[in-house]
């Protein structure tokens, strides 16, 4: 089974302050061109998308000096809402290992990581960490959770959909865009059970 996990992108969620993505038609079958052509602008922090280090350090690696293995592979899906203490993070890590899928988390619900909770997964040397909000860490204070992670080069999956996915072990591709010299991208999460 597939489970697509990805926000649609010009109805999906925007980060305060963050412009909202932007469709043109620039041809049109119905008004006599050749074909439909699509032009479109958007954050590279829309919707469903992915950090690289550089979006909160300075000298980090860029989304296409990332590499694929942290989007690709065996991941774990963990419900939680509310802050993500030191002590939930390392409940989770637990499940996660038992169930032979601790280098990728994935925290479904209303779920916030703290800054003790990243620094018990930054330790562990897990790959990725994703959640549905539209940022890891704290909406009005993001900064100290991403330098943790992505200091630790813990890459993050932001604006995933987890509402009807079971707790457990599944196969991730949140593989985001080549998009050189840039701080994240946008990609098409899904999840195979």
């Amino acid at each position: 089974m597939i489970i697509d996990i990805s926000q649609e992108i010009f109805s999906s969620k925007v980060y305060p302050g963050d412009p909202c993505p932007h469709m043109v038609r620039r041809l049109s079958i119905e008004k006599g061109d050749i074909c439909n052509l699509t032009e479109f602008s958007m954050c590279a922090h829309n919707g469903t998308h992915v950090d690289a280090p550089f979006h909160f350090i300075k000298d980090g690696k860029t989304i296409d000096k990332v590499g694929l293995v942290p989007f690709v592979g065996d991941c774990f899906v963990a419900h939680h809402n509310g802050d993500v203490t030191a002590s939930d993070a390392t409940t989770i890590l637990e499940k996660a290992e038992a169930a032979g899928a601790a280098q990728r988390i994935l925290i479904a619900g209303k779920a916030t990581v703290t800054e003790e909770a990243a620094q018990v997964l930054a330790d562990k040397g897990i790959l990725l960490v994703g959640n549905e909000s539209q940022t890891v860490g704290p909406e009005n204070a993001p900064k100290e959770v991403h330098l943790i992670l992505l200091g630790a080069e813990v890459v993050l999956l932001e604006g995933i959909v987890l509402k009807d996915v079971d707790e457990g072990r599944y196969f991730l591709n949140a593989a985001p865009l080549n998009l050189d010299g840039c701080d994240g991208a946008p990609c098409r999460a899904y999840l195979i059970k």
